[in-house]
């Protein structure tokens, strides 16, 4: 089962729900815009690429639910749905993309039968594109590993992160696949735990050796020498930065200090080399996710929460980023990259 993907009969998405496991492995369907964007914020879904899909998917669900009877009242509801899809996760850019690209199909047709064929063709071509980039990337990226390195990750850059495969860990899966023994540290990445959660249980259903930290014990590990590698996705590259889950940019800082290769596996549609740093929103998310772990208060409810999702790694702390065009060292060319 791919991470996201359409339901033909029922013309729904289906999605795995990452807010479950690693506990219960459920499907879910979205019917309407409006459970898919309850699903992007909830992080039912969540991962740059696999975002990227789920805009696509959303554009086409909405032309499969309107009732409209002309061309132009359709178009004008997908632009309308697709805007609000684009709202629920502002900083990473694939989710826009996937939305604007079908869009753009969606405006060639002549009918509204053409528009709703072409919506969902899109999209559907948008979710096999992914697989076959991220294979693309795990091969090149498989070459910057050597066999008995352990590779550090943080949040999770898996096939649950995409629509399968994985970027980061579509690089272990290549090496490992390529005979090479190599084993994983993973950051829990709190506040919602998605190393500890999603990563993990990803390895360890495709036997791979993971050992799970806390966020804190990044500096500690690496300075035992316990590192080779370290490997994370983005949800947005500018000119300066890569945006990534919080905690990057100080797994970043620790590697530059202890001279350890620090490699960016992302897409090519992961890329905003129109803009800086400083002209991102980055997310932020509700208090509640640090005043409570699950049901359980562990703070006092009164107290002021700062919680981004993401933070910015400038590019003087990438090593290399790693795409389905190739690996790319600085300075990162944009033309060279695409």
């Amino acid at each position: 089962m791919r991470t996201i993907d359409w339901d033909y009969e029922k013309n729904n998405i289906i999605m795995i729900d990452q807010t479950l496991l690693p506990k219960e492995y459920k499907l879910i369907e979205c019917a309407t815009v409006d459970s898919l964007c309850e699903a992007i914020q909830s992080l039912r879904v969540r991962g740059a690429p696999a975002l990227g899909a789920a805009g696509g998917f959303g554009v086409a669900l909405s032309a499969f639910r309107s009732k409209a009877s002309s061309l132009g009242a359709l178009l004008d509801e997908v632009e309308t749905a697709g805007k609000k899809i684009i709202l629920t996760r502002p900083t990473a850019v694939n989710l826009s993309w996937g939305v604007k690209r079908v869009i753009r199909a969606v405006e060639e047709a002549n009918n509204t039968k053409e528009a709703r064929m072409f919506a969902l063709d899109e999209a559907k071509a948008i979710a096999d594109e992914d697989v076959k980039k991220n294979m693309e990337l795990g091969e090149h990226g498989a070459s910057l590993l050597e066999d008995g390195d352990t590779v550090m990750t943080h949040c999770n850059a898996g096939r649950l992160a995409c629509v399968d495969w994985g970027t980061a860990l579509g690089v272990i899966r290549s090496a490992r696949a390529q005979g090479k023994d190599i084993k994983v540290i993973s950051c829990e990445t709190r506040p919602l735990n998605q190393g500890s959660r999603i990563t993990t249980w990803e390895l360890l259903e495709d036997k791979i050796p993971v050992t799970l930290i806390t966020d804190s014990m990044s500096g500690a590990v690496m300075r035992k020498g316990m590192v080779d590698k370290v490997i994370v996705g983005a949800d947005r590259i500018t000119q300066d930065a890569v945006f990534n889950k919080i905690g990057t940019y100080t797994h970043s800082v620790i590697a530059k200090e202890h001279e350890i290769p620090f490699y960016v596996a992302a897409p090519v549609s992961t890329f905003d080399f129109e803009r800086f740093e400083d002209e991102i929103e980055i997310e932020l998310r509700k208090p509640e996710e640090l005043k409570f772990f699950g049901t359980h208060q562990i703070a006092p409810l009164e107290v002021e929460v700062y919680n981004p999702a993401f933070d910015a790694t400038p590019m003087e702390n990438v090593t290399a980023i790693i795409t389905e065009n190739g690996i790319f060292y600085p300075p990162f060319l944009i033309d060279e990259v695409k």
